[in-house]
């Protein structure tokens, strides 16, 4: 055998092993997600809050509870979270917001809350009003190809 195959079939065995490590890594960390997501559906409740202001930041400025920084992983600590500043009844709170629902939360808005602990699951408008969801930016590839088609007197493509 030649030296070039006995590397090729060395990097081929390596290249399956970590397939095979990502793949049960992966449906370990679907598992965990399956079992977080149940229990934060299980202790979910609505509040109605007052919300002051909404940010992405790190963890460790967010005003957060100690013993949430302690149960935290050490990788988690330094990410940028969306973060809430709202009056629940008379305290004000930071909560954890979630990444879906994040954009859509008015500012300096009384709204009632889905929350789970100090984690806000979905936010609905006080008194039957809709909140109005923010349009997506459009990229800089699509915003160019709409300037062009403008130019070429084209009917833009949604």
């Amino acid at each position: 055998m030649k030296p070039w195959m006995i590397v090729l079939i060395v990097v081929a065995v390596v290249l399956i092993a970590i397939i095979v490590v990502l793949y049960f890594l992966g449906k370990k960390a679907q598992k965990k997600q399956a079992e977080q997501q149940a229990m934060l559906e299980a202790n979910k409740q609505t509040v109605s809050m007052l919300i002051i202001d909404k940010k992405r930041m790190k963890l460790r400025d967010a005003g957060l509870p100690q013993m949430v920084l302690d149960q935290t992983p050490k990788a988690m600590r330094g990410s940028k979270l969306p973060i809430i500043k709202a009056k629940v009844g008379p305290q004000i709170m930071s909560l954890i917001c979630d990444d879906k629902i994040y954009d859509s939360v008015p500012v300096k808005k009384e709204v009632k809350a889905v929350v789970s602990g100090i984690y806000v699951l979905d936010v609905k408008g006080l008194h039957g009003k809709q909140i109005v969801q923010p349009e997506k930016k459009k990229s800089r590839f699509k915003r160019a190809i709409e300037a062009a088609q403008e130019k070429a007197g084209a009917k833009p493509i949604k």
